[in-house]
This record gives C-alpha cells, structure tokens and sequence, in this order.
C-alpha cells in the first residue's frame, strides 16, 4: 500500500496540470455517486493520508484509494497512457493533458469526502502530533503493539509499512511493544519520527529514511543483513491482523 508521501507527491504532480482549468472529459465507470457536470473546473488536487481528493467547481469530490494496486498518472493529451486502458478507474482531462487513476479499487464520487475520521496527516507541517497522542489512548488498547498503532489511520494517517519499521528503529522501540507500556514521551517521539521521515520525502528522488545513497533505510526491506548502527543482524516478521511485514534490530530494539 502506498505511504502518505506517494500520495502527496502524486497531488503535487496533478496539481498545476489541473487545477483552475475547465474539464473537458471526465470518466470514473466503477464509481458510485455522480459525476461532476459538463464544463466544470478542477478546484483542487489535494492529499489527505492515503486519500486524493480532486474537488470541482460544482462541489463534487472524486475520492481516490490506491490500496495495493493504484496510482495516478498524468499523460499529455494524445500520448500513450503508460498502463493498459482496461485498468483505468477515473480520468479527469483538460487542456492538454489528461489525469489517469489506474487499479485503484477505492473510486467514490461524493460531496462531502469521507475522510474526517482520519487523524493528523502526517505529511504536512502543521500536524497536530499531541492530537495523534491523544488519539492513541481514544483507538488503541494498551495490549496494541506499537506497529499496529501507527498503521491505524485514525491515530495519524500517512504511515505504512515502511515508516512504520523505520520510526520505531529511529527511537529504539521494539514494534511489537504494547502500547500501553510506553512513556508518553515517547509515544510522541515515534510519533514525530515518523512524521519528520514522511515530510523529508516529499520531493522527488527515492525515499531515504537514513543516510547513505538515495534509496537507503535502515531496517525496512533488509532482512538478515547486518544493522548499519550495531552490525546484529535484522530481523522481519508478519505481524497483526493484516500480517504486515514488519522489520527491526534485535539489539538495538531489544524485545521489552
């Protein structure tokens, strides 16, 4: 499933392409409610967590989920789209170009999005992380681990696998932890890391969670190679009710 910042970097892409100008075609077959009317303009092109949001003029909201399968692509007008026609779930064109939700199994038509159960997003900069530490308390029991917490979108949204894994080695927390023994100092801190690595990859590039070359982390994705800080070597596991691959250092996140 994509991470808040694929999302984000996704409206970034489609914004300046679609934004104030008037629709001249627009597609969703699978989607339930209705369409925008003809000759409508795009208000916006926005993130929330793991939802895209495209608002028109005449108030209708095209609501996007990607999950483990979408994406968005922005095409010139008349280039060959980069994935088969049949996948296309929404299509939003204007004046030379034209905007291609592909496999997305979330498509909704609607006038007020369903996203105000999420929790602070994230990716942005006026995140309320206190908000986020309080909602741990309000969704989570105190036997939930860790890992699940901050996949739980209604706590904060944006975090998946990847930061997950990666903001909890940055605070040395163990991601099986039980969340109700761990200090309300920290809850914050993994909560802020996590934020801090989602907004370092806003732009473009690949993601990197520490250094080294683009691309590095440092544990997500290295499975029984040596730690980059102790040399122990990480481990991955599937964990909670979604078994997401979950990974960390031993030493370095010793087990509570």
């Amino acid at each position: 499933m994509p991470e808040g910042d694929t999302i984000h970097r996704a409206a970034a892409r489609l914004r300046p392409a679609l934004v104030g100008r008037t629709v001249v075609r627009f597609e969703a077959p699978r989607a339930r409610g209705f369409p925008p009317r003809r000759g409508t303009t795009v208000d916006s092109v926005e993130a929330v967590g793991k939802h895209l949001l495209v608002t028109f003029g005449d108030g209708t909201v095209l609501r996007t989920h990607m999950r483990m399968s979408g994406s968005w692509r922005l095409v010139a007008t008349g280039e060959r789209w980069p994935r088969p026609a049949h996948l296309m779930r929404a299509l939003v064109e204007v004046e030379g170009w034209t905007a291609v939700c592909f496999s997305a199994p979330v498509v909704e038509l609607e006038r007020r999005p369903r996203v105000d159960h999420l929790g602070p997003d994230l990716c942005r900069a006026d995140a309320d992380l206190d908000e986020c530490v309080r909602r741990i308390d309000q969704f989570a029991g105190p036997e939930v681990e860790l890992a699940d917490v901050l996949l739980d979108q209604r706590i904060a949204c944006g975090v998946g696998n990847v930061y997950k894994s990666e903001a909890c080695f940055a605070v040395g927390l163990h991601p099986r932890q039980p969340v109700g023994g761990i200090d309300p100092v920290l809850r914050r801190a993994v909560i802020e890391s996590a934020a801090g690595l989602l907004q370092a990859n806003l732009g473009p590039g690949r993601r990197t969670t520490t250094s080294g070359p683009p691309g590095s982390t440092a544990v997500y994705g290295r499975a029984r190679r040596p730690c980059r800080r102790c040399g122990t070597p990480i481990q991955m596991a599937r964990t909670g009710p979604h078994a997401r691959s979950t990974y960390w250092c031993p030493t370095c996140q010793p087990t509570p």
